[in-house]
């Protein structure tokens, strides 16, 4: 394909996306956003990585997620680019909003998401913690999604209480009528990782979409190989 080919299908049509969450904070949601990120880039797509919220600074001063994320897209993103609301406390996204005298708007996460797509393959949006995890007094990451009503990927942390979160989490995404596109496991508990595995392979009709291994100085590069992309992104 030429790029004056590209460009006219990228005119044709929005970009695609995936809505990535997990079955709890810290399974791993920024390394599968960011190594899929690369999967994609390396089959030739303009990709945006975002994280629209994000709380919790680094020592440094830093966005930890934010940076990973805006270096993992392609072509590469500014923070302004990646990120729309930020806030210091290391505490859930709405109450670290109520501490610093902040609304998160719906509206304007959803127009913040459709400015990033423009001119993208693919969109991936990043979540924090959890599915059902509030953003305001009536609505959450949930409703957002259902906003954008983009395929969810759920990224399962394999450690004790995993098959349940797992499973609780693919239910409250069905009931919302959202398209589930499929699951990746992240196992940081080897002890418990085999046989969480295949309970819910066994449980879950939708693919397993990659395992990643624990890798301490983990990249997006490295991580890439292990997941699969699906083919409605092609």
């Amino acid at each position: 394909m030429t790029q004056e080919q590209r460009s006219r299908g990228q005119q044709a049509r929005p970009a695609r996306g995936i809505f990535i969450t997990g079955t709890d904070t810290g399974v791993g949601k920024t390394a599968v956003t960011a190594a899929l990120a690369r999967l994609c880039a390396g089959h030739g797509m303009r990709v945006a990585a975002l994280k629209p919220v994000v709380s919790g600074v680094e020592a440094d001063g830093t966005w930890e997620d934010v940076e990973i994320l805006r270096a993992a897209s392609q072509p590469s993103r500014s923070i302004a680019e990646t990120n729309l609301y930020a806030f210091a406390p290391p505490l859930a996204p709405h109450w670290a909003a109520q501490q610093a005298g902040v609304t998160v708007d719906r509206g304007r996460i959803a127009a913040f998401i459709r400015a990033q797509s423009v001119a993208m393959d693919c969109v991936l949006v990043e979540g924090a913690g959890g599915f059902l995890v509030p953003l305001g007094a009536d609505w959450g990451f949930a409703e957002l999604a259902e906003d954008l009503h983009f395929p969810v990927l759920l990224v399962v942390g394999l450690r004790l209480g995993a098959i349940n979160h797992a499973l609780l989490s693919v239910e409250a995404i069905r009931a919302r009528g959202l398209p589930f596109a499929g699951w990746v496991a992240n196992t940081p508990n080897l002890a418990v990782a085999e046989g969480t595995l295949e309970t819910l392979q066994q449980c879950l009709p939708e693919p397993c979409l990659g395992v990643l291994p624990y890798i301490p100085h983990w990249s997006a590069a490295v991580l890439s190989p292990y997941l699969s992309l699906s083919a409605s992104l092609y």
